[in-house]
């Protein structure tokens, strides 16, 4: 962390898959255009990405998601959370001129 406020994330990843932690990946999330309509989904679930990062945001712990959703095991909600951080890495505000 060289002057700034925040640990680079691009040295945290690195660190992860050197203490021998996989980066997840998204083998857990499936999009078939006859489940939701093709929403990202927890593979073998009806059970939306975006449901569970809805729950997460609206306070619920990770321990009542796996309890109250069977089924639902801890690497599903690493595998949303990912989805969701890799799909809002490439987002860009382009603000309209002025």
């Amino acid at each position: 962390m060289m002057g700034g406020c925040c640990p680079d994330p691009g040295d945290l990843l690195f660190r992860r898959q050197s203490e021998g932690m996989n980066a997840v990946s998204h083998d857990r999330i499936v999009l078939d255009p006859a489940i939701l309509a093709g929403k990202p989904v927890i593979r073998g679930t009806r059970l939306s990405v975006e449901f569970i990062i809805g729950l997460l945001a609206d306070g619920w712990s990770e321990a009542e998601i796996v309890e109250n959703y069977p089924g639902m095991a801890h690497d599903d909600v690493l595998a949303c959370l990912a989805y969701a951080r890799d799909r809002l890495r490439d987002e860009r505000i382009h603000p309209g001129a002025r």
